[in-house]
């Protein structure tokens, strides 16, 4: 079995890959406190006797952290559960992957993750979407060569600037309004923010198209990926589990070479 763990500035989500399928997919809250090592070693340990899952000498885990702070704290907690080697992705891990950019050591593993996934699983060249804390915009070919990457605010990182950032404006759930129109506060935020962002997102779309060509397949992913359900005609494929997938990916790949 292998242990993903993508390790976010929201999230931290950890899918159990069983060879076929996605056993189990779990999404913990990041913190990065005085009692994290506890915290994680606890509910990993509860997931795990719910579950019934007792880990083999045939196991494997390897993570991907945009978190620095808890790196080495993951990889020395899974260092315990899982007998086999932990790998931690970084861009050189993956050799079939090149950069247009200036510095690839500065790219997110994340984003890394995911153009693996998308360019393998679509087999095309692809605009991958992310949508979680940041949004980012990922462009890779099909030979496997990342063109660039765009990053602005998510979409809760955007209603929480305004919520933390001015005296009288409420932080508001993440749901579109049934007006562009906003007839009180909190519809008001709701329609600037994600309807905006609707817009936004098919902008950036089209901006890069017209850059590196139409025939670019979109591919949205990320825990705030089905928030803007009006995007969904915008996309080619729409993978909540791209960031995994990639992992899962990137191991297999390894396991190949040894």
């Amino acid at each position: 079995m292998l242990f993903a763990i993508d390790i976010g500035n929201s999230n931290v989500v950890i899918g159990l890959w069983d060879g076929a399928d996605w056993r189990h997919v779990w999404r913990l809250p990041t913190r990065a406190t005085d009692d994290t090592t506890v915290y994680y070693e606890t509910r990993l340990q509860d997931l795990l006797l719910e579950n019934g899952i007792r880990p083999s000498p045939q196991d494997r885990a390897i993570i991907s952290s945009v978190v620095p702070v808890l790196t080495t704290p993951f990889e020395d907690l899974f260092g315990q559960f899982v007998p086999g080697p932990v790998t931690r992705v970084h861009p050189t891990l993956y050799t079939e992957l090149s950069f247009r950019i200036n510095r690839p050591d500065e790219i997110g593993t994340d984003l890394l993750c995911n153009a693996v996934a998308a360019r393998q699983l679509y087999r095309a060249n692809v605009i991958v979407v992310d949508f979680g804390t940041a949004l980012t915009f990922t462009t890779c070919t099909l030979e496997g060569e990342i063109l660039g990457v765009s990053i602005l605010p998510g979409l809760k990182t955007a209603i929480s600037a305004l919520f933390q950032k001015t005296a009288q404006l409420p932080e508001v759930p993440l749901e579109l309004p049934p007006s562009v129109l906003g007839t009180n506060t909190t519809q008001a935020i709701q329609s600037g923010v994600l309807i905006g962002y609707v817009g936004l997102v098919r902008h950036m779309l089209a901006s890069i198209r017209s850059e590196v060509g139409a025939d670019y397949l979109a591919v949205g992913t990320g825990g705030l990926s089905s928030v803007l359900h009006p995007l969904a005609e915008d996309f080619d494929y729409i993978n909540p589990q791209l960031t995994l997938e990639g992992l899962r990916l990137i191991d297999a790949h390894l396991a190949g070479k040894k």
